[in-house]
């Protein structure tokens, strides 16, 4: 994505869903997908006709009511579900079982609590690099510590630590295998709102440096307004589908301060806004 002064924002942010030709092709692709459950009552689609299409290196949020299929979405590209019809495609491959090239932050951590901080990555890189020397593995583990400011707690177990570090923790265990995706999934959701801002502005720091695509979902417009390049924003559920892509257009780095301070900012998030609780809000009728 180019950087633009925010200044001269203009009112081309949302564009149409993107398509594919044969000279043109995505990073990763989600093409056509559909996920259908059997159930007592009979199929159930959760998804329908879902296509989206990511280049290498962005930074993608996904937002939309609870039961839209945004995590049943992610899963597929994880690798740990499967879709009824279509294809999910990580470099012109289908995805079909998890692999170290794509790594999940989860919102409750998924830590070993008997094992430290340290440990806890170690464990990741071990299964990933088995090959490395050892002291190699551990330089790795010490330096993606560092790089999310644990350098301190690596003896500590998670119980011994705040949910923020935590979190810390599990973001540096993603990266310490160098992903080609990171996939993210209200990570930041249980946190206060102090420590909510300051590991978006960690994680922007590390995307920045590194520079995985990454595949966000975030139930906070703000958050996503703050971090993404593009928003994706679901219709509901059932037979849910990608309503509309937002492009955000705001340059980088990123300054929370003066981009709240841009009107730009603030037609984006009310658009938003619109989208979810009026074109698309949840019929609690009957």
């Amino acid at each position: 994505m180019q950087n633009r002064n925010l200044s001269t924002v203009t009112s081309t942010s949302r564009k149409p869903l993107p398509t594919l030709t044969d000279n043109s092709r995505a990073f990763l692709e989600i093409r056509d997908v559909s996920k259908v459950y059997p159930t007592k009552k009979g199929p159930f689609t959760v998804l329908d006709g879902v296509n989206l299409s990511v280049n290498q290196g962005e930074f993608i949020c996904v937002i939309g009511h609870s039961g839209c299929g945004k995590s049943t979405l992610l899963n597929m590209v994880s690798g740990f579900n499967f879709p009824t019809t279509g294809q999910v495609l990580l470099e012109g491959q289908p995805i079909t079982k998890p692999g170290p090239d794509r790594m999940v932050v989860f919102q409750n951590y998924a830590l070993l609590p008997w094992r430290t901080a340290f440990e806890n990555i170690y464990l990741a890189v071990n299964a990933v690099y088995p090959n490395k020397i050892e002291a190699e593995k551990r330089a790795i583990v010490r330096d993606h510590l560092a790089m999310v400011g644990l350098a301190d707690a690596m003896e500590k177990k998670p119980m011994q630590m705040s949910g923020g570090m935590r979190q810390r923790v599990s973001i540096a265990r993603a990266l310490a295998i160098r992903p080609k995706v990171l996939i993210l999934d209200e990570p930041f959701g249980a946190l206060d709102a102090i420590t909510k801002e300051e590991l978006q502005e960690e994680l922007l720091k590390i995307w920045n440096d590194n520079r995985c695509t990454v595949l966000m979902i975030t139930h906070d417009i703000d958050e996503a307004l703050f971090l993404a390049d593009k928003l994706v924003m679901m219709t509901n559920g059932p037979h849910a589908k990608i309503g509309e892509v937002m492009e955000i257009p705001f340059s980088r780095p990123r300054d929370r301060a003066r981009i709240m301070e841009d009107p730009q900012y603030y037609k984006l998030r009310n658009y938003a806004l619109d989208f979810l609780f009026n074109r698309f809000a949840h019929d609690d009728v009957g």
